[in-house]
């Protein structure tokens, strides 16, 4: 059977299948009242001819795609594609397709009426539902299904499923503080976001249970970029009393961190420990290997459709907030304190666990 050029219709499936056009569409939408030789034979066509069915046409016949959307703001972003690979996994799993836009590097206004624009251009039309990836606006003007990842507004009226910031900040920097350190230095991101807010939070609440007095030069503000880790790392390093360790609240500042400390010709972690939040792939791949808050990206990915998914389908979910726990994972980027650090020996560490000891 030769493939034509031309675009190929559901009339010419069931012509070289030698069935109706009904009974094509029942295969299409996954009927289970059609022989299973006959439900081959057509699925060999299709595949032989190179049918795809229309997504107007489906949404016409069922009010439903089977396509689900997702925006993010950057495809180069390594968070957005770990966000994209735990999709992708749901919906190969769940038997869904898929459309992906960005909406860009744009920040503040532009970027919420891009992803309100992309919203009303998928939801309900050439997508059942959509998912968004760290949204800045709260509300979206539209009638079908959202899902929402890393939201900048807590007050978003909408499903969301957001890292336990808080917390893994907070264990992040109570591993420093194990570890002796009491100049801990805190790269953050960008003051609009929900999750640079709570990280930053976690760091102060960690120093405050620790007795150690928040010391608001050693808090820098970045937009979670190389590049401005970099920068921030470098004023930091520049203090008349540096800090021995930084805590970044994202892996990519984290690596600007560290290529800042190289430049000062600072040893990681001989001089100085770093500690990130992300658990990117190349954290256990960077030199050193990072130490790291890892808060499962591409299962977040996966949830977020599974609960897009169910609502989809009318399934009430059980919760219109899903926090994903962080974990702590330990590699090369930290160390103790040295000997002799003014102020930030073993005395420190001995005090912390004498404390920890006291609160259990």
């Amino acid at each position: 059977m030769s493939r034509s050029h031309k675009h190929i219709t559901i009339q010419d499936v069931a012509r070289a299948a030698g069935v109706s056009v009904s009974t094509v569409s029942r295969v299409l939408n996954g009927k289970t009242d059609v022989a299973p030789s006959t439900c081959e034979r057509v699925q060999a066509v299709i595949a032989e001819l190179g049918y795809t069915s229309s997504l107007a046409a489906r949404s016409m016949r069922s009010r439903r795609t089977g396509v689900i959307g997702l925006i993010m703001p950057n495809l180069e972003d390594p968070f957005c594609i770990e966000v994209l690979k735990g999709v992708n996994h749901a919906v190969f799993d769940l038997h869904y397709d898929l459309i992906a836009y960005t909406s860009g590097a744009m920040n503040g206004h532009s970027k919420a009426s891009r992803d309100q624009h992309y919203v009303s251009l998928l939801n309900g039309s050439l997508t059942d539902g959509v998912i968004v990836v760290t949204p800045s606006t709260a509300d979206f003007a539209t009638s079908a299904p959202i899902v929402a990842i890393d939201p900048n507004s807590a007050s978003a009226r909408y499903p969301k499923v957001i890292a336990a910031n808080q917390a893994g900040a907070r264990k992040a920097t109570e591993y420093l503080i194990r570890l002796g350190h009491r100049r801990i230095g805190f790269i953050g991101g960008r003051e609009d976001l929900q999750s640079a807010r709570q990280r930053l939070d976690g760091y102060e609440h960690a120093l405050r249970q620790a007795g150690i007095a928040r010391d608001p030069s050693l808090i820098e503000t970045g937009d979670y970029s190389v590049e401005s880790g970099h920068a921030c790392a470098r004023r930091l390093l520049l203090l008349p009393r540096r800090p021995t360790a930084i805590f970044a609240a994202n892996d990519q500042s984290a690596f600007g961190a560290i290529e800042a400390a190289h430049v000062a010709g600072l040893s990681v972690p001989g001089d100085l420990s770093v500690i990130g939040f992300d658990n990117i792939p190349e954290a256990a791949t960077y030199k050193p290997a990072l130490t790291t808050m890892d808060q499962f990206i591409a299962r977040m990915g996966y949830v977020a459709t599974e609960m897009l998914i169910r609502r989809v389908q009318g399934v009430r979910l059980e919760s219109e907030w899903y926090e994903m726990a962080t974990q702590l994972v330990v590699r090369d980027s930290c160390g103790a304190v040295a000997e002799g650090t003014p102020g930030m020996g073993a005395p420190a560490l001995a005090d912390w666990t004498q404390a920890e000891a006291e609160r259990r």
